[in-house]
């Protein structure tokens, strides 16, 4: 267990899952912090997510990277589009394909029929394109199409995030994506991307960078869900010394990124709530 008054969680998340968390967090008797490192800005020109929608019937699959990609795509949809009316020229509407469970959680609240959406069950190991795949592949022939909507950096340019058959496009797309995208077109399938949301650096007080060079030699522990946010996470506060640092990382790849940066501690876990205060106790606990 971990104690009252014991050592702070840091959450990293951007700020709208921050809050949740360190809301359950500290419900749960733990003392938690949001510091997001990463900032979610809506797309400058929606006109590409407004064509995507227009085109769904032409999808087998739409894949989602993540909760932030399902928000920014139907939150940035034209007035008159609703998903279950988007293929009425189309009897059999495209599968809807997502990573983990929080993903889910929000197509099921954006109207998305549950039953047409393909993840990794909640026993999964990990939740990643890799585990998707494997629940997909199945699925996939020659000559289909597939949509991933994503998060692009917030310095290109509209053109350079918007739709591109068969291409990938600005910002790198992370191995994941990448490893999934390379794997349907080597079925044969067409690839396309389409931006619905954007990713930047958030802008912190120097109160916030303050608190980070703290949390980096006083306990804490930090909770990454992004090797993005803890490339941030190096800008952000340069120069520090991370070696009595401490972290649990949701995916082996911001292990590794959390190593890099000379995170003393870091501890994988599975992004589920359960396995993440398991961790933190283990984390907590460790001499």
């Amino acid at each position: 267990m971990i104690e009252h008054g014991g050592p702070c969680v840091i959450v990293t998340r951007p700020a709208r899952d921050a809050a949740a968390w360190v809301q359950w967090l500290t419900a749960s008797g733990v003392q938690a912090v949001g510091l997001p490192l990463i900032d979610i800005l809506p797309v400058d020109d929606a006109s590409l997510v407004h064509q995507a929608w227009r085109d769904l019937h032409d999808y087998a699959a739409v894949m989602f990277v993540s909760a932030n990609a399902v928000t920014g795509f139907f939150e940035s949809k034209p007035l008159a589009s609703q998903w279950a009316l988007t293929h009425t020229t189309n009897t059999t509407p495209p599968r809807v394909w997502a990573t983990g469970p929080g993903t889910v959680a929000v197509l099921q609240q954006s109207g998305v029929p549950l039953d047409g959406v393909d993840a990794p069950p909640p026993e999964a190991a990990q939740f990643d394109s890799e585990a998707l795949w494997q629940q997909v592949s199945a699925q996939v022939r020659v000559g289909q199409r597939v949509l991933i909507v994503r998060g692009g950096d917030a310095q290109l340019t509209p053109t350079a995030q918007g739709v591109v058959g068969g291409l990938n496009v600005g910002q790198d797309l992370g191995a994941g994506r990448d490893w999934l995208a390379a794997r349907l077109r080597a079925s044969g399938v067409v690839v396309d991307f389409v931006v619905a949301y954007r990713r930047g650096l958030p802008c912190w007080s120097s109160a916030q960078v303050q608190r980070a060079r703290d949390a980096a030699c006083d306990g804490s522990v930090w909770l990454f869900s992004s090797s993005e946010a803890v490339a941030n996470l190096r800008t952000l506060v340069p120069g520090q010394d991370w070696s009595v640092a401490r972290a649990v990382a949701t995916h082996a790849r911001i292990a590794v990124a959390a190593r890099a940066l000379g995170f003393g501690v870091v501890r994988e876990s599975r992004p589920m709530r359960a396995d993440m205060m398991g961790s933190i106790e283990s984390v907590i606990n460790e001499r």
